[in-house]
């Protein structure tokens, strides 16, 4: 709420001494909660200012979910569902020109199912792929970090089987088998190689 501190400062706020603080600080600081950083004014040695990191942010509440669910909801009722669904092709063919660049050097299809997975699990779907007996992949998402976008609006998740159908290229078949929105427990994908 203050803003970057020194350990004294906080020390006081806290009623404890600044070195009570700083120890604090510094355990906080192994987690990757906060860190300092030094600020030089006049002679002497320079302040250490401790402040929270990206990480501490986010264990405050964050209401970006409800705020995307609000504008998807104003959109589709102001603009209608034609803005919309527009919105969504852009996402469509910007997340898709962007995977395609990433998986440009790979052409067989599992090395382009585990890149895939890899690219959405750093956006947070917690993906993985296993070859089934059958031949056949098995792509998970084992989380939704859009899931509220995602129920207010299926359009995002047709354009998200677009993309995977796009990116893996025109030998491979697939089908969603389990679908978050629709109570499953996550979301599944079976791919083939056509003829196979």
């Amino acid at each position: 709420m203050h803003g970057a501190e020194t350990s004294a400062t906080l020390g006081k706020k806290l009623g404890i001494t600044g070195e009570a603080a700083r120890q604090q600080l510094v355990r906080l600081a192994d987690q990757g909660l906060v860190e300092a950083t030094s600020e030089a004014k006049g002679v002497g040695r320079p302040k250490q200012l401790w402040h929270l990191t990206d990480a501490a942010q986010s264990r405050f509440p964050d209401t970006h979910a409800n705020l995307t669910t609000q504008l998807l909801r104003i959109i589709r009722d102001q603009l209608g569902e034609a803005a919309l669904d527009r919105i969504i092709t852009i996402r469509e063919a910007e997340t898709r020109a962007c995977y395609e660049a990433k998986l440009a050097d790979k052409s067989d299809l599992a090395d382009r199912v585990a890149a895939l997975a890899r690219l959405r699990s750093e956006e947070g779907y917690m993906a993985e792929w296993r070859r089934q007996p059958d031949g056949s992949i098995l792509f998970a998402e084992n989380h939704c970090p859009i899931c509220m976008a995602a129920t207010a609006c299926q359009g995002f998740c047709r354009a998200e089987l677009e993309v995977f159908r796009a990116v893996l290229g025109p030998s491979a078949e697939i089908e969603r088998a389990e679908h978050i929105v629709k109570g499953g427990r996550r979301c599944t994908y079976v791919i083939r190689e056509k003829g196979a």
